[in-house]
């Protein structure tokens, strides 16, 4: 199984251009042969919380069925980052794109307290089945809860997706977290992070990909939109980095 993260940086509130850019990422995973790209945190509305509230909407939204064309046609799974309205407030949610099935969300189920005035949290915690795998999913802030793996490994899962949007001190966590908890579990785990402002912080990329060993083997860098593909069979990694608008492969 091949699996792709994207490293974008996405415009603050601009969800028709940042679809755009989405798809364009997707194709290109696809040519690549991927089964499945999650994309980083808010992706579609880049991480701004005061924006939240008016953007928020739902998966069935029209807006989002290229991602469900291009599932379909290309049996790739999608995961693109979004705030969806709940019953009783608003959620940071992940918008999941499956070959032929109903769409699915995945919200974020720990808050951090700046995020509190803005957001709600979710109790769901879907997990992934691709080509026999067991694949779990977190956003941000709860990826560096230790309680949050332990029930992803409760539920057998296989890989850990991390989708967040952070800035050096949160990566400086992420850098000390992973590769920690991925040793201790035999787990790989993924990192996909965005670029660029989001909020009152610049995000750092940097987004990685450590082995059931904890080892760091594919990295991205801190400034360039790109893909990081991981090949769960073989651990090969594939780097492909946006260099003046154009995405290049890379070792």
């Amino acid at each position: 199984m091949r699996i792709c993260i994207a490293q974008t940086k996405s415009e603050k509130g601009k969800v028709k251009a940042n679809i755009e850019n989405h798809l364009e990422f997707i194709n290109r995973a696809i040519e690549l042969n991927s089964d499945l790209i999650v994309f980083p945190e808010l992706s579609i509305t880049n991480y701004e919380p005061e924006l939240a509230n008016e953007l928020a909407t739902d998966i069935k939204d029209s807006i989002f069925n290229p991602f469900q064309y291009l599932s379909d046609k290309n049996k790739i799974t999608i995961g693109i980052g979004m705030p969806t309205e709940a019953t009783d407030g608003i959620n940071i949610s992940m918008l999941i794109f499956q070959p032929n099935k109903e769409r699915i969300i995945y919200s974020k189920g720990m808050l951090h307290s700046d995020e509190l005035p803005y957001f709600v949290s979710s109790n769901n915690q879907p997990f992934l089945k691709i080509k026999g795998k067991n694949i779990a999913l977190g956003i941000c802030y709860e990826t560096l809860q230790r309680e949050h793996f332990v029930k992803a490994k409760e539920n057998n899962a296989d890989l850990y997706i991390a989708s967040v949007s952070k800035p050096d001190r949160g990566t400086d966590k992420a850098y000390i977290h992973f590769p920690t908890t991925a040793k201790e579990f035999e787990t790989p785990i993924l990192m996909c992070n965005s670029i660029g402002y989001s909020d009152n912080f610049v995000a750092n990329g940097l987004s990685s990909v450590w082995n059931k060993k904890g080892e760091l083997i594919g990295q991205l860098d801190k400034e360039n939109q790109g893909l990081l593909i991981y090949d769960l069979k073989t651990e090969e990694i594939e780097l492909i980095i946006e260099n003046n608008n154009y995405l290049q492969q890379g070792l």
